[in-house]
C-alpha cells in the first residue's frame, strides 16, 4: 500500500528583498496509512510550512512530494484543488463555520462545493455528527454551541469526504483544557477505531503525547522522529489538570 506523504529533499525558500529565509532546508519524511502523527517545533521552525504544503496550500521550491503514491509536485492548481477536496480534510485553530448556518449545513459545505446531491449529503453530514458526538446539536448554530462543540463540527465537516489525510493546525489552541481533552480523545479514536490517517501541528508536548509518533522541526530540518507509547493518553494524566 503506497505511502500518504511521501516527500524528498523537500525545500522551501521565501525570496525577501534582504535575504531569503529558509523555511525547509531538504526534508524527508514519509507518513503511512493510519498513522497519528505530530509535527511539532517553536515558531520559525518549518512545521507549519511543511502542512501547508503537504495540504496543497503551498507549493516547494524544489524537491518531491507524492500523495497517495502519486508524485504531486508539479501539478496544476485545479487537479490539487480537487484532490483536496476529494481527499484531505481540514480542522484548523479557527473553527472557520458559517454563523448563519446550522451545524449540519456547516459540515455539508464539502459536498456542496463537490456537487453531491441534497439527500446524499444530509445524511453523511448526520452521519459525521453523530461520529463526533454531535447528532443532537445538529440544528444548532455556531453561536449556541460552546468552543469545544464547534470544533467539533470543524472535524465532522472534515470527514464528510471520506479523506485519506485529516491536517490539523493547532486545533485546540483556543480551547480550554477540558476541551483540549474531549477533542484530542475524539482524535485518538477515529484514528484508532477508523484507521484514519492524521497529522497534527501543535507547539503543545501534552497535545502531540496523543499522537503515536511525533515528529520535531527545527530551523527548517527534522530534528526528531519518535514513536510514542501506544496506551491513549489524557491530559490529567499528563499533568494538566482538568477542573
Amino acid at each position: 500500500m503506497a505511502s500518504v506523504v511521501e516527500v524528498r529533499k523537500l525545500r522551501r525558500v521565501y525570496p525577501l528583498v534582504e535575504e531569503p529565509v529558509i523555511a525547509l532546508a531538504g526534508v524527508d519524511l514519509t507518513i503511512d496509512p493510519g498513522e497519528f502523527v505530530a509535527v511539532m517545533g517553536p515558531s520559525g521552525s518549518g512545521k507549519s510550512t511543511f502542512m501547508h504544503i503537504v495540504g496543497f496550500l503551498d507549493r516547494p521550491t524544489s524537491g518531491y512530494y507524492a500523495f497517495n503514491g502519486r508524485d504531486v509536485t508539479e501539478l496544476p492548481e485545479d487537479t490539487l484543488a480537487d484532490i483536496r477536496s476529494r481527499e484531505m480534510g481540514f480542522v484548523f485553530q479557527a473553527y472557520n463555520l458559517l454563523p448563519r448556518t446550522s451545524a449540519v449545513e456547516n459540515v455539508e459545505l464539502p459536498m456542496l462545493y463537490a456537487g453531491i446531491g441534497e439527500k446524499e449529503r444530509r445524511a453523511a453530514a448526520l452521519g459525521a455528527l453523530d461520529a463526533v458526538g454531535l447528532l443532537k446539536y445538529a440544528q444548532h448554530h455556531p453561536n449556541q454551541l460552546s468552543g469545544g462543540q464547534q470544533q467539533r463540527v470543524a472535524i465532522a465537516r472534515s470527514l464528510v469526504n471520506d479523506p485519506r489525510l485529516i491536517l490539523a493546525d493547532e486545533p485546540t489552541g483556543a480551547l480550554d483544557v477540558r476541551s483540549t481533552n474531549d477533542i484530542m480523545q475524539l482524535f485518538r479514536k477515529l484514528n484508532d477505531e477508523r484507521g484514519i490517517t492524521i497529522m497534527l501541528v501543535t507547539h503543545e508536548p501534552d497535545v502531540a503525547a496523543f499522537a503515536k509518533r511525533t515528529v520535531t522541526f527545527r530551523d527548517g530540518h527534522i530534528l526528531s522522529d519518535t514513536a510514542a507509547p501506544a496506551t491513549p493518553r489524557s491530559l490529567d494524566k499528563l499533568g494538566m489538570a482538568i477542573v
